[in-house]
């Protein structure tokens, strides 16, 4: 993920490191602080699956777009593209989306997104040759294996990212739109306690009152470390 970051131009300030646990606090202190966001593959689990359908059944399409929404969010119409279209949830938001490198494809890219609407902005990501080069060109070396391409057709990519409003944003491109998943304090970042109990920990939740475990894998988006 951190190869094809830099190649659609996130800036090397910036580095996806691997969680390998939501409860352990040692595990957890190997994870460079602040975290912008958590990039997480997710198994569409009947339970996860109950909750997602009942949730989705009281909203409505998303309508925003330009400078006023508080987090710019992509639905995915095209194939195998959960992994590129979770970068750009986590890299076009909070913190990381005032560091992207000027002129760069991803700078480009988003300029044109930012005031299309919700289809507008997903066939502008579906005809963007050089976002689809970007992505297929580093696909096959996935630095997380868990981040394989081909994996959205069994897990789902859900990006969980603290936007410049200092809520927690739920942002996957197969739900209706961005989920506003609550505030978060000024020191609490993406990885905080009441992140991950707002966030992920609620999925696996979920599941284990459905009953059974979630199996999934994380990265976290922060500042790089020499």
């Amino acid at each position: 993920m951190n190869e094809l970051a830099r190649e659609v131009g996130v800036t090397k300030e910036l580095s996806f490191y691997d969680v390998y646990s939501l409860y352990d606090s040692d595990m957890l202190a190997m994870v460079p602080r602040p975290v912008f966001a958590l990039l997480t593959t997710v198994p569409m689990t009947e339970a996860w699956k109950q909750d997602r359908d009942a949730e989705d059944a009281g909203l409505e399409w998303y309508k925003g777009a330009g400078p006023e929404e508080p987090a710019i969010w992509f639905r995915q119409t095209i194939i195998h593209g959960c992994g590129l279209i979770g970068l750009l949830h986590c890299v076009s938001n909070g913190v990381p989306s005032e560091m992207i490198v000027p002129g760069s494809e991803l700078a480009n890219f988003l300029e044109k997104a930012a005031p299309l609407g919700m289809d507008e902005r997903a066939r502008l990501l579906s005809e963007s040759e050089s976002m689809y080069q970007a992505s297929e060109a580093v696909a096959h070396k996935g630095d997380t294996e868990a981040l394989k391409p081909g994996e959205d057709s069994i897990h789902h990519f859900v990006a969980l990212v603290k936007g410049l409003d200092g809520h927690l944003w739920e942002l996957e491109g197969s739900r209706k739109g961005p989920l506003d998943r609550g505030s978060l304090g000024g020191d609490e970042d993406a990885l905080s306690e009441r992140a991950l109990e707002l966030g992920i920990r609620r999925l696996v939740d979920i599941q284990r009152k459905g009953g059974g475990d979630l199996p999934f894998s994380c990265i976290a988006l922060a500042s790089s470390v020499e």
